[in-house]
């Protein structure tokens, strides 16, 4: 579908680009988002446009930003009209002008469903959603360091000399972990290091064999 002169006409959809976001991406944050004030300050829409198109064109970005996929909006000129208050014929009115409502909103494809994006929402959204992994990437290593300290320092209280064996401290991480340990009391990290020296024993006999 195009929109041209308010009128949604025919596409091949074969045509239209793929939204690169899931329905299962989200923000942190559902109050807020990101605008670049002196982009927007210094843009075509906000220049040109008039009042009216400039104060729906924001309207709909903030729409987006509830939809599914976030940051999309349907493709239905109607049901758009609707979400902003304004007479349907009016709205696609002004979507016919140069600096409509849906000013550089373009078709895509939302797992086979068309709807709407913009790039500059895209680009902000991708942005928001790559520094939210980058933030739980850094948790889940900052979880990890102190979940090793505290075993390390668990096995020193039992034997100084493993404790300060990295190997072995981190394959009896992982082996407590495959147990569904939760709480990791004495037992069960005694456990893990007698685990451990199976463990290394059978490495030992493995490796004399291959030189035997």
């Amino acid at each position: 579908m195009n929109i041209h002169a308010g009128r949604l006409t025919p596409v091949d959809t074969g045509d239209l680009p793929e939204y690169p976001l899931s329905a299962d991406d989200r923000l942190d944050s559902h109050y807020f988002m990101v605008w670049e004030r002196r982009r927007w300050l210094n843009s075509d829409m906000r220049l040109k446009g008039t009042p009216e198109c400039r104060a729906l064109y924001f309207d709909l970005i903030n729409i987006a930003y509830d939809n599914s996929p976030i940051g999309t909006l349907s493709a239905d000129l109607e049901v758009l009209a609707k979400l902003v208050f304004v007479d349907p014929g009016h709205f696609k009115a002004l979507c016919a002008l140069d600096f409509g409502p849906l000013h550089r909103w373009t078709k895509c494809l939302c797992d086979g469903e068309v709807r709407l994006m913009h790039p500059m929402v895209l680009k902000s959204l991708t942005e928001a959603i790559s520094r939210k992994e980058d933030n739980r990437a850094k948790c889940d290593a900052a979880n990890v360091a102190k979940r090793l300290q505290r075993l390390r320092a668990t096995v020193a209280g039992l034997h100084v000399e493993l404790s300060k064996n990295d190997a072995a401290v981190k394959w009896m991480d992982e082996w407590l972990i495959q147990q569904g340990c939760g709480y990791r009391s004495t037992s069960w990290v005694e456990k893990a290091m007698m685990a451990w020296s199976n463990h290394a024993m059978d490495l030992a006999r493995s490796r004399a064999r291959g030189t035997a």
